[in-house]
């Protein structure tokens, strides 16, 4: 491709209408929430708890929604990468909040659509289907009903330092697979795809793996007054704060690298700037060394002449 055809593909995706954008990151976040709800609800309740498979599955669903709608908006269908691109100037302002608000919605859409859909009966209450699919820690785990008959429990600490470390790896992983003007390609997508499956087996068993504050929203807002050991919206606050800190520390680092690349390149480019104009200096003191010769060879020979006529 070249120089002017890649300014023309960028001008083309920039000039895509906002509301097409803003649409892209509503209903790729309800895709992927509902597919996340669902496994973790109908999967769970067929195959069982098993890390593996909640792994492969959410990054399979990132991986998928990033390659549908990557190049309308480009597929960041979470807050913190939001945040983080706002940060990094990938994303104007405007865009990035609009977007947040529409991963949010859809987030809550799909959180209505999986509570209303989930068979319920006198034997299976909603509190059996929602146990492995909300987001929380200590009674609000899903490992609680296992660590329980052992005493112990995964305490807000380790929720909070499981959820950070999974927001870094996801938005560092953004950040640094998306152009300047936060586009994507398919390398982005599978990119993130692995991303989130890492995110999701670190963080599993501790947190249930909310890795996207859209998605603990949206399944905490139907799993409230639902019989849950603890109310998911007491501690929804842990799934907003862990990965838009993660967003500004991963937005931070980025900043201050490029500023030291630029001021890296600046004084390279200097450099290379005294070594021309040295260059360029010895080659004119050579010339005028050259013409000093030749000068001198003439008097000499102009001396020469005038001592033979002078015969």
């Amino acid at each position: 491709m070249t120089a002017v055809e890649a300014t023309s593909v960028t001008e083309e995706e920039q000039s895509k209408p906002l509301a097409l954008r803003v649409g892209a990151e509503l209903v790729g976040s309800f895709i992927i929430c509902f597919a996340i709800y669902s496994i973790c609800t109908l999967g769970s309740a067929i195959y069982g708890v098993n890390m593996a498979f909640i792994a492969l599955l959410t990054g399979l669903v990132y991986a998928a929604a990033t390659l549908i709608f990557g190049t309308i908006s480009g597929a960041q269908f979470n807050p913190a990468v939001s945040v983080a691109a706002m940060l990094s100037g990938k994303t104007h302002v405007l865009d990035g909040v609009l977007y947040i608000i529409a991963q949010v919605l859809g987030g809550i859409g799909a959180g209505a659509a999986i509570r209303f859909l989930l068979p319920t009966s006198e034997q299976v209450t909603l509190k059996i289907w929602l146990t492995p699919v909300i987001n929380g820690f200590d009674k609000n785990s899903v490992s609680y009903a296992t660590l329980g008959n052992y005493g112990v429990s995964f305490s807000i600490t380790l929720a909070i330092a499981v959820e950070f470390v999974a927001g870094i790896i996801i938005v560092a992983t953004a950040l640094n697979t998306t152009s300047e003007s936060g586009k994507t390609n398919t390398s982005h997508a599978i990119a993130m795809g692995l991303a989130y499956g890492v995110g999701a087996a670190i963080s599993y068993p501790v947190t249930g793996a909310a890795l996207n504050p859209a998605r603990a929203t949206g399944i905490a807002i139907f799993a409230q007054n639902q019989g849950l050991s603890q109310e998911p919206l007491q501690q929804l606050w842990v799934f907003w704060i862990c990965p838009i800190l993660a967003a500004a520390i991963v937005s931070l680092v980025a900043i201050v690298a490029s500023m030291i690349g630029t001021k890296k390149n600046v004084s390279e480019a200097e450099q290379d700037s005294e070594t021309l104009e040295a260059i360029a200096d010895d080659a004119s003191d050579d010339a005028d060394g050259h013409e000093g010769e030749q000068d001198e060879q003439s008097d000499a020979q102009t001396d020469a002449d005038e001592s033979v006529e002078a015969n």
